[in-house]
């Protein structure tokens, strides 16, 4: 969905890979979204473990808040309603923080005890954005900051029954997050204008500016920050791009992410950045 001329990615109307899988890579269209199509993204989701695990949460959760809500009919559906309603409200929120905060946090590199943590996150994702085996996110990575949010926000406004609304609506959130972002890393140019522009604005992110474009299915918090930027023309290009800041000075001053993999050609050569 994106071309790239010059270094710098500009019109951005059809999908184009704008890096190409490595030249050693078998290409294998299971865990290569930029070799994948639609079907073959659709197969990989229902099948991932991480996905089951979502939609059975989303099942019990909703099935324990029905259970232990007081009410009755439609009067218990108000009350599920909200705590419900008001986590999706929050997402976004929740979604942008963690995304820039903590994904793109270089503090976590720094330390021995969070490296592996970090390249799991994060770094193996913008090394290689099109590898599927490391973009759905790892449970033991998603699910606690799920509940952290979720739950105490349900409890406070509709006690259990409504911590285990807001719990499934956490996860429902997770699932389609999962799926808007395949859908920005694949081989396919999405149908509905919504989407065609989340996959440019994540494209952008990855390739031209990581400093923007936090938002993987809203934009709404980075309108509101200040970090949102509709073109590649709108904001200088990124050095650290696909390395998040871990160039040569930082893997002599903190190896243990060098250590633990090789880093990928482009990786390497791209300078800390700003």
């Amino acid at each position: 969905m994106s071309r790239v001329r010059g270094g710098r990615i500009e019109a951005i109307t059809t999908f184009e890979t704008v890096a190409p899988a490595r030249r050693d890579d078998p290409g294998d269209r299971r865990t290569r979204l930029d070799r994948m199509g639609l079907g073959d993204l659709v197969v990989a989701y229902v099948l991932h473990p991480a996905i089951w695990v979502y939609v059975a949460l989303l099942v019990g959760g909703a099935a324990l808040a029905m259970h232990l809500s007081p009410g009755s009919g439609w009067s218990r559906l108000g009350q599920l309603g909200v705590p419900f309603a008001t986590t999706v409200l929050v997402y976004p929120f929740a979604e942008y923080l963690l995304h820039r905060f903590v994904l793109h946090s270089r503090l976590l590199y720094r330390s021995p005890r969070t490296v592996a943590l970090w390249k799991r996150i994060h770094y193996d994702h913008h090394a290689d954005p099109h590898d599927l085996r490391v973009l759905f996110g790892a449970l033991h990575t998603t699910l606690p900051p799920i509940a952290l949010v979720t739950l105490p926000l349900g409890l406070a406004i509709g006690g259990p029954a409504g911590a285990a609304a807001a719990l499934a609506a956490g996860v429902a959130c997770m699932l389609v997050y999962e799926l808007v972002h395949c859908v920005g890393h694949l081989a396919y140019t999405p149908r509905t204008p919504v989407l065609q522009r989340l996959k440019r604005l994540h494209l952008l992110h990855h390739f031209h500016n990581e400093h923007g474009n936090f938002g993987i299915t809203s934009t709404l918090v980075d309108h509101v920050a200040g970090t949102y930027y509709p073109q590649a023309s709108a904001m200088p290009r990124s050095e650290s791009v696909f390395n998040l800041g871990y160039g040569e000075a930082e893997r002599r001053r903190y190896p243990w992410l060098a250590q633990r993999s090789a880093v990928p050609e482009r990786a390497r050569r791209a300078p800390a950045g700003p």
